[in-house]
């Protein structure tokens, strides 16, 4: 058997830098436990597999540990492919997935996306976080994963996670922020050794609790946002009606074929 593979860099407008995804359209699905050994072969961040034709698919996305329900930068990879590689003349493509319908169009020079607002709500900080992380937070808030905020971006960019006890918590994972110096309104960090990423260098399914947070925070539904991990990425975030939009670029660096036998 033999499937196309594309790698791309996303959020970012050159290689090497943002978040790598691999991209494998199929025509038709392949066994669960045969996507998660490729995902784990690709060992990246996240390996997205969708079936479809005329600008709807359904999509799924794998960490090399397991399947997740919602990945940005996968999809945004994924809409990029369709648009740039298989069908050209489309200006929007629909994806279907394990947290409903997510349209991916161009927007400028860049791809936007379209997905569900997540803001966070209180809860109860397990010890392990603030251990895990040797910080003292302004704030801490839950939606799917934590989300811990700091007094300003140098304590975010200082942080040395403890991976062995954040792997311990209950939820995906662990998002950190805090108000941007000068250029972005905020920043952030991604950790997920639950799911096999131990940091995500740049995580949009993330800005879907970060936006609506900031929009409350700075009064603001337009932002711009940079994750500071080592590759780093930006992204613009746009807080709807219970919908964020994040644009940002892609930049191929792959393309090629799996085989198995």
């Amino acid at each position: 058997m033999k499937l196309p593979l594309f790698q791309l860099d996303t959020f970012t407008d050159k290689p090497f830098a943002g978040n790598a995804a691999a991209v494998c359209p199929l025509p038709r699905w392949i066994d669960d436990s045969l996507m998660q050994a490729i995902a784990a072969e690709n060992n990246l961040p996240e390996t997205a597999f969708f079936v479809g034709a005329r600008g709807s698919y359904h999509l799924r996305g794998f960490t090399p540990v397991t399947e997740v329900d919602l990945c940005g930068h996968g999809t945004l990879a994924s809409g990029f492919v369709v648009l740039n590689e298989l069908e050209r003349d489309r200006d929007e493509v629909k994806f279907q997935t394990r947290c409903g319908e997510l349209a991916v169009r161009r927007s400028d020079n860049r791809l936007a996306m379209d997905l569900p607002s997540q803001p966070p709500r209180p809860c109860v900080v397990p010890p392990e976080l603030i251990q895990g992380l040797g910080v003292d937070p302004v704030e801490v808030l839950a939606s799917e994963d934590f989300l811990v905020v700091l007094e300003n971006e140098d304590a975010v960019r200082a942080i040395t996670p403890n991976f062995n006890l954040l792997r311990k918590l209950p939820l995906r994972g662990v998002i950190v922020t805090a108000p941007g110096l000068v250029e972005y309104d905020f920043v952030s960090r991604f950790f997920g050794p639950k799911v096999g990423v131990d940091e995500d260098p740049v995580t949009g399914s993330a800005h879907c609790v970060l936006t609506p947070y900031w929009a409350g925070k700075l009064q603001k539904s337009e932002m711009i946002a940079r994750q500071v991990s080592a590759r780093g990425g930006i992204l613009r975030c746009s807080l709807g009606d219970g919908r964020v939009a994040l644009s940002g670029k892609c930049v191929k660096y792959l393309a090629g074929e799996i085989f198995i036998e």
